[in-house]
């Protein structure tokens, strides 16, 4: 056998593999006598039935898996001999594989990406104090109650946190929105509706509530608008100018439920204080729970930044790229943004996918090294937690998941994978210098 190895890129390699005939012929031979083992000829029994009768009579089949065999063998011995770390077969060239005659495969693969690992000590992060504010806390509580608050009529102007009944009707550029958005009627014009005045969130029309305050039931006022110029809801409107018509037909005040034993009760609480305690405890958990997440990105950015730019993988990184448009695309269609949106921001939407898909790939081979580098290993505790914890995500019974990922080995390789990266990440984080900061302002 003879290899000779070609870069194509710094992580694309291609094996030209030639085998001579009798390498060839090897091959072959063992194919045959594999089948005339197992073949059932009428007048044989299993197995004595002459190679040259079974050669024959199975000639196609044996073709097929000779000529398998043959691909196999140049892939697996090439690949040891080059001493390549081969993450993915890229492409395979048989070329012509025949008995008697020498056989040459081309196999392009890409390759583990070659880097020194950046120095591991002296990492930072910064994170924000577990024990929330007094002030965080009655936040929360008017939260809870602000979900059960009751709507009740206000003969006054609207303010701030007030809903208000309405009916609106806009025109772009002197000519009803509907020309521009037929199928969206809700953008043209309404006859009521309803819209929180400066609410956390828009409504419909983006920026409708913020003009609203001051107005009171009978009221009439036109009220400009600026669609983002994003707007992927209606893209005929984006970054388009309209002027609603606005009849203001009533206002409803936010009225909150007294602190009382019924209040309690719906929030698994028997009075103020154990109402209190619970949700500080919330609030502190929530608070670890982010704080891990923010001191992992920092100290895998730092990683990042450290380790500098290397080559990874474009199969990889290609898979990664359509998974991230993949969960983008199917989360904002669940939001209502239509199919032809993401068709023409296709361009940009997978320059963005890709540049972040480089930065993921790079992020595991990285934290891969850390790993090998300081032993890090998957124990059966390390399985079972995952297969428990991805139990509970789905809403499966762990046995029933693990059954099922036992007959997946690529499953299984991934969520060994996985394991041994947070591991390796685990192990950064536990090693870096945490500084507690001043809580951010409300916004």
């Amino acid at each position: 056998m003879n290899i000779e190895v070609k870069d194509v890129s710094p992580s694309r390699k291609s094996l030209v593999i030639s085998l001579a005939a009798g390498e060839v012929d090897a091959e072959h031979q063992a194919v045959v006598a594999e089948f005339a083992r197992m073949a059932r000829l009428p007048g044989f029994r299993p197995g004595k039935a002459p190679a040259a009768m079974v050669a024959k009579r199975f000639a196609k089949e044996i073709g097929d898996e000779f000529k398998q065999k043959v691909v196999a063998k140049a892939y697996r011995e090439g690949s040891e001999q080059a001493k390549l770390e081969v993450v993915q077969v890229v492409a395979v060239e048989e070329g012509a594989i025949s008995q008697g005659a020498p056989a040459t495969i081309t196999v392009t693969v890409d390759v583990r990406p070659e880097f020194a690992l950046p120095e591991l000590a002296g990492f930072t992060a910064e994170v924000q104090p577990e024990e929330p504010t007094d002030s965080e806390v009655e936040a929360m509580i008017d939260g809870l109650r602000s979900e059960r608050a009751d709507f009740q009529p206000a003969a006054r102007a609207a303010r701030k946190g007030d809903y208000v009944k309405l009916a609106y009707e806009g025109r772009v550029d002197g000519k009803p929105v509907a020309e521009l958005a037929p199928d969206k009627k809700i953008y043209d014009k309404v006859p009521q509706t309803w819209e929180e005045i400066e609410g956390a969130t828009d409504g419909i029309i983006p920026g409708l509530g913020k003009q609203l305050g001051g107005m009171a039931a009978g009221d009439k006022r036109d009220v400009t608008v600026t669609f983002p110029a994003d707007f992927a809801p209606v893209p005929a409107l984006a970054g388009k100018t309209a002027v609603y018509s606005v009849d203001l037909q009533e206002v409803r005040e936010r009225v909150l439920p007294p602190l009382d034993e019924a209040f309690f009760k719906a929030n698994q609480a028997d009075s103020l204080d154990s109402l209190t305690a619970n949700v500080r405890n919330q609030l502190k958990l929530r608070r670890a729970q982010e704080n891990q997440q923010a001191k992992r990105s920092q100290i895998v950015e730092q990683l990042a930044r450290r380790a500098g730019e290397f080559a990874v993988p474009d199969s990889l990184v290609e898979e990664e790229t359509q998974g991230i448009l993949r969960r983008f695309i199917e989360e904002n269609m669940r939001r209502g943004v239509p199919a032809e949106q993401f068709e023409k921001d296709k361009a940009q939407l997978y320059e963005g996918a890709r540049k972040s898909a480089v930065a993921r790939v790079r992020t595991r081979f990285l934290l891969a090294k850390v790993a090998e580098q300081e032993k890090l290993t998957v124990t059966p505790d390390d399985l079972n937690n995952f297969l428990y914890r991805e139990a509970v995500m789905s809403g499966q019974r762990p046995e029933k998941l693990a059954k099922e990922l036992g007959k997946d080995r690529e499953r299984v390789r991934a969520a060994q994978q996985s394991i041994v990266f947070d591991k390796a990440l685990d192990l950064l984080v536990s090693r870096a210098t945490v500084t507690i900061i001043a809580p951010k302002p409300a916004a």
